[in-house]
């Protein structure tokens, strides 16, 4: 019965939309960060293996289009034929790969 009960609870508050998404802070620490860094500086001992940039720094934001972003959290990361990010399109909706994109943006550093 309990089950049951915690079961419809669930789906009520699912079609409430009561139950949210993570924000892009919440999932850049919790599957960019561990190459890119929590800063986006790509310092991290995977992101300095992968070749990850430095989003904090201007010139290399200043160097990529948000359509570049959007594609490469959609469609992953190859380089020299070797995959170094997998795509999130099974992880993250829509909504969220764009909002991931704008928060890379308030990495960087003046």
């Amino acid at each position: 019965m309990k089950k049951t009960t915690l079961l419809i609870a669930g789906m009520l508050a699912l079609s409430m939309g009561m139950l949210q998404a993570a924000d892009a802070k919440t999932n850049w620490a919790a599957k960019c960060a561990g190459c890119h860094g929590k800063e986006g500086k790509g310092d991290t001992k995977l992101g300095i293996k992968m070749g990850a940039r430095d989003y904090s720094d201007p010139k290399v934001q200043d160097s990529i289009k948000d359509e570049a972003i959007i594609k490469a959290l959609k469609e992953g990361v190859k380089k020299d034929g070797k995959q170094i990010m997998k795509a999130y399109t099974d992880t993250f909706t829509e909504n969220e790969i764009k909002e991931l994109a704008a928060f890379m943006r308030t990495l960087k550093k003046k």
